[in-house]
């Protein structure tokens, strides 16, 4: 796909992941002039309906999460038998990596990541959104530090779907709770039992459980306890292993009752008053049949007959067997022990077996029917409908009827989980009185309400009015609209005569002087230094943009540079950069940050042998401690920082 545009608007650039559901892609938004990340779903997904919609449904669901430790979700598409979610870029590494190369962490940092994971978790729960699927390879870490949750709602889309990837189970069954492993419904309680493991795993660079399968594994999350991450790594403070151990809690009700409850304690457990508390001690609420049963080897004992009172048994024989009338009593006792323990441990096997053994159940048909009748009918043949119910506008469907579930004719286990998807009628608004407001602010907020450029007019027309100003609309304010198939038009006022803005930037002050007057524009200067322009050129103009209408007679502030200030200092900066494999190719992206910005971007390029950069710095004593950094990247990952001090040069 590298090359390839999707819906004319996003540039496919390269891979940059991928997992069991789908492909990651690195791509340019050449409308909005932005780097994005695409997820696209793999080919052998794309055939089945229900789990697409459910897909595209669950992704638009975690679109409405706004938060600084969540990743962006900017659109969901389609094209041909393409589907995918574009998504914010995050510039770094996953958590996953991170612990391949770093782990055990130091506990400073541990938690400093968890504290922000279950802050994105917080927000996500409050909106009544469950990940489903915490796990280190859904946990991006950018290049400035910052954690990011991705996948929300994803997770939900995969598992109630019929296609599976062994490999994409194997690598999230590490991280299920024991209720997402016993098929039941998971909430806000299993997100933070997983996040328990990513913190253990982080702490400990081990997992908590592991065997040779998915189901051994899911077994162990049921039945085994974890061993005390204090005894794997002793340097973790007690106060931090009782966050741990409270997390894991295979009784839910023993967990944290929230994630912001359970950040009060990470964002406290560093203190010195907390760091050797007691340990805490939980109570076993476990049902007996989700312990590991330990059964005794029990070799059979011989059948003891009694023999009758035959006369031809010699007397001596007879007598010996007269004082050993009453011995019979201890085998037979052994006999009923052992009958009892087989029975028992029949009764043990059946009774796993019952519980792994669930029957078979058809899903009916309820679409068309109103959320009270069709949740009967899914109860009457022991089936469940998933909370919470989904709700969507439909223009054809009356309000209460549910128009879409998952797994409509197939064949599930009892107590599966049905999602529905309830009509909520005609969708209306009312529309905003936006007489008197600038064009610019309405444009803004119809965009922001899903209004698109191909159902907005505008029109100008010359007005005693101000320019710009909105001074008709139709519909009309404080009437009612469907969002859905609604067209608005303004007429906007150009005040008594209007033209575009012309552009003065990198004119000289004599020229762009010129031009205003030519214009008819009054004007003001105002002179200072700037590091690109050369003295005696416009660097900046004020208040008006090019190509933004303005009036004649509106005065404008032009900036001009007074060139470069005498105390900077440039340099060409050696960075000595070898690559990760001699002989092989390394990817080295450098960035600066000196007095022209942060971050700034300078050079990339493929080496196979040593080399030396010589990188431009700009200098000037401001800058903070004096100090310009140029940061190099080999293969994706920080290779070193390099400090140029202004008082060295």
């Amino acid at each position: 796909m590298i090359g390839q545009q999707l819906s004319g608007r996003y540039e496919i650039l390269n891979r940059v992941g991928g997992g069991g559901m789908a492909l990651v892609f690195k791509a340019h938004d050449k409308l909005l002039n932005r780097m994005v990340a695409i997820k696209v779903l793999r080919q052998q997904f794309v055939y089945d309906e229900d789990f697409i919609r459910r897909f595209r449904r669950e992704a638009q669901s975690a679109a409405s999460l706004s938060h600084p430790n969540v990743v962006s979700i900017y659109d969901v598409g389609q094209e041909d038998d393409i589907h995918y979610i574009v998504m914010e870029y995050i510039e770094g590494s996953n958590l996953n990596e991170e612990i391949k190369n770093r782990a055990p962490f130091q506990v400073e940092e541990a938690i400093h990541i968890t504290c922000q994971i279950c802050d994105a978790l917080d927000h996500a729960h409050q909106n009544q959104i469950i990940h489903r699927d915490i796990k280190p390879h859904n946990i991006l870490i950018g290049r400035n530090g910052r954690v990011k949750v991705t996948d929300f709602g994803i997770a939900r889309a995969a598992s109630s779907s019929e296609i599976t990837q062994t490999g994409s189970v194997l690598g999230s069954v590490h991280y299920f709770s024991p209720e997402h492993a016993k098929g039941v419904t998971q909430g806000a309680k299993s997100d933070l039992y997983s996040l328990g493991i990513v913190l253990y795993q982080m702490l400990t660079n081990k997992l908590p459980f592991s065997g040779e399968s998915p189901i051994s594994i899911a077994l162990k999350h049921l039945q085994e306890n974890v061993e005390e991450p204090r005894k794997v790594n002793p340097l973790i403070p007690q106060s931090v292993e009782n966050i741990v151990l409270k997390s894991m809690q295979k009784n839910p009700e023993q967990r944290y009752q929230s994630a912001k409850q359970m950040l009060h304690d990470l964002e406290s457990c560093l203190s010195p008053e907390k760091m050797n508390e007691n340990k805490l001690d939980f109570n076993d609420d476990l049902d007996d049949e989700e312990h590991t049963k330990i059964m005794p080897v029990i070799g059979l004992n011989r059948k003891v007959q009694e023999m009758d009172h035959d006369e031809t048994i010699m007397p001596a024989l007879r007598e010996g067997r007269k004082r050993n009338r009453f011995g019979w009593i201890k085998p037979v006792i052994w006999t009923f022990t052992t009958i009892i323990i087989l029975f028992s441990a029949w009764y043990g096997v059946k009774a796993v077996l019952g519980m792994l053994e669930v029957a078979d159940v058809e899903v009916p048909n309820v679409v068309g029917k109103t959320l009270e009748e069709a949740t009967e009918e899914l109860e009457n043949v022991q089936l469940r409908v998933l909370d919470p119910v989904q709700y969507e506008y439909d223009d054809q469907v009356e309000e209460g009827i549910v128009i879409d579930q998952s797994d409509k004719n197939k064949t599930v286990k009892v107590n599966y989980p049905i999602t529905l998807t309830v009509s909520q009628g005609q969708e209306t608004k009312i529309m905003e009185d936006y007489i008197g407001m600038q064009w610019i602010e309405v444009e803004n907020d119809l965009k922001r309400l899903g209004f698109t450029d191909e159902n907005i007019e505008m029109i100008t027309e010359l007005s005693d009015v101000p320019n710009g100003q909105v001074i008709n609309q139709s519909p009309v304010a404080n009437s009612k609209y469907n969002p859905n198939n609604v067209s608005v038009s303004f007429t906007v006022s150009e005040g008594r005569g209007s033209f575009k803005m012309p552009d003065l930037i990198e004119y000289s002050e004599e020229a762009a002087i010129a031009i205003l007057e030519q214009k008819g524009l009054t004007f003001k200067v105002e002179r200072d230094f700037d590091l690109d322009m050369p003295k005696g050129f416009v660097f900046k103009q004020f208040p008006y943009d090019p190509g933004v209408p303005v009036k004649i007679g509106e005065e404008i502030t032009i900036h001009v540079s007074e060139g470069e200030p005498a105390d900077v200092k440039k340099t060409n900066h050696p960075v000595i950069v070898s690559p990760e494999i001699e002989g092989e190719d390394s990817k080295i992206e450098i960035t600066i940050t000196d007095a022209k910005g942060t971050d700034r971007f300078w050079n990339t390029k493929t080496i196979t042998t040593e080399e030396i950069f010589y990188v431009p710095v700009v200098l000037t004593p401001d800058l903070p401690n004096g100090t310009a950094y140029i940061n190099v990247y080999r293969n994706q990952k920080h290779f070193g920082r390099f400090d140029v001090k202004y008082d060295e040069l």
